[in-house]
């Protein structure tokens, strides 16, 4: 069965060290805790039942709690096995928005921040420039300007 822990944000991985550690000390029927990459201020606990699941958090700092009910692989997957794509884009890219409330408006991507997994962008149809900081799986690269790569050569 796998839970998800809420924890204080930012403090993710020493509440995975101290859980991983109780587990261990006790031999609880705790398997694997993982903080998984892009989620804030939860952990992911894969125990036997909910009994072992709580006894293995129980009173620890930084952990607030088990959320309600408990989720299946399939749900977390893309969280926990890397993706094989590798994401090609690069400023002054013209992208698509595939996954956000602008969903179809094109823009020109200004800045790339591959730490966060975001992009800073300008939307084209707007009339005042206004960058928009979005993740980078929400857009879709539709054009490359080549001209600007010819230039830098």
């Amino acid at each position: 069965m796998i839970f998800i822990i809420k924890v204080t944000t930012n403090k993710e991985e020493k509440a995975v060290e101290m859980i991983a550690d109780r587990a261990q000390k006790k031999s609880l029927n705790t398997y694997a805790v993982l903080k998984p990459h892009g989620m804030r201020g939860y952990i992911l606990l894969e125990a036997e039942d909910r009994e072992s699941a709580e006894e293995s958090v129980f009173n620890l700092p930084y952990v607030k709690g088990i959320v309600g009910k408990t989720i299946e692989y399939a749900e977390i997957k893309n969280m926990v096995e890397p993706s094989v794509e590798n994401i090609d884009i690069k400023e002054g890219d013209i992208v698509e928005m595939i996954g956000s409330t602008l969903k179809g408006e094109k823009a020109k991507v200004l800045r790339i921040d591959k730490q966060k997994e975001e992009v800073v962008v300008s939307l084209l149809g707007s009339v005042v420039p206004l960058p928009i900081t979005i993740k980078i799986d929400n857009v879709r690269v539709i054009r490359r300007d080549e001209h600007e790569a010819e230039d830098e050569e």
